[in-house]
């Protein structure tokens, strides 16, 4: 069993069907579009959680 249920093998599948769909220039900048989306989600998330600690912030 690998993440959330899903075989390794399955995830290979997966990536080389996206692979397929959108190529490797699209698919690069589709993970660094997903990377800098999480970054920031993160950064806001934890900019939250640290004023509602810290009302003077």
């Amino acid at each position: 069993m690998g993440f959330s249920g899903i075989s390794p093998g399955s995830l290979i599948l997966i990536f080389f069907i996206a692979l397929l769909v959108f190529g490797p220039k699209r698919l690069e900048s589709l993970g660094a579009e997903l990377g800098n989306a999480m970054r920031r989600f993160k950064e806001n998330f934890d900019g939250e959680t640290a004023s509602k600690k810290d009302p003077d912030a």
